[in-house]
């Protein structure tokens, strides 16, 4: 059976909780805490509006309301030059060398079309997935194009959000295994949890999935 595993990123690969906090402490520097309160609320507004978080393009509408703010531009470089490789999951790359073993392991990721790839990158990510990297506004409104790209008989589904779980297995059905990570803000906010199906496979960390072959995995896996 051809396998394609398609792995999340954010809160599943990376701890981007801890990316963003520590942006808040910079911020909370930079600029004072009133201010940086103002970023993350246009922060939050935009990825409402837009479906995931962009860190760059929230900038962009603080640096549009302080113009004369030249303080602000020390913010743009602090994100350009963090060191995200340093925030993965423990086991995060052994969980894909793991993924290997019976398939093909995809990044299937939100985001902007700058800072998604550059974040990717500069964690390593892109070279460890052997460039098969997708990146759509929408992910789960996309499985035409993954299955058009990475054709497969069965797909394994790794993420921290049960909604995008869920949407995937209203989609896929029986050809989809879904694996529930429990990490990051949104794996434990009942709000983002109570109105979806369950996932076939939760686990606790990333690092479980070395726990399981492809076996285990696909005979996980439920119908609608």
């Amino acid at each position: 059976m051809r396998l394609v595993f398609l792995f999340d990123v954010d809160n599943t690969l990376l701890d981007t909780d801890r990316v963003t906090a520590d942006l808040r402490a910079f911020l909370k520097r930079q600029i004072g805490a009133a201010e940086a309160e103002y970023y993350f609320a246009l922060f939050e507004k935009h990825r409402a509006e837009m479906g995931y978080a962009d860190y760059l393009g929230a900038l962009q509408q603080y640096r549009n309301s302080h113009p004369h703010n030249a303080e602000i531009m020390q913010t743009s470089l602090y994100l350009l030059n963090y060191h995200f490789a340093n925030r993965l999951f423990p086991n995060s790359l052994d969980a894909v060398e793991h993924a290997k073993k019976f398939g093909t392991p995809v990044i299937l990721s939100d985001g902007d079309v700058v800072f998604q790839p550059h974040k990717i990158e500069n964690a390593g990510l892109w070279e460890a997935f052997d460039g098969n990297v997708l990146i759509f506004i929408h992910k789960e409104q996309e499985l035409d194009v993954v299955q058009h790209q990475f054709p497969a008989e069965h797909y394994v589904v790794i993420d921290d959000k049960l909604r995008i779980l869920d949407a995937m297995k209203k989609t896929l059905g029986a050809r989809v295994t879904t694996v529930f990570v429990r990490q990051g803000h949104y794996a434990h906010d009942p709000k983002h949890l109570d109105s979806y199906m369950r996932a076939d496979v939760t686990l606790e960390r990333i690092g479980d999935l070395l726990e399981y072959d492809a076996g285990r995995l696909v005979g996980a896996t439920r119908g609608i």
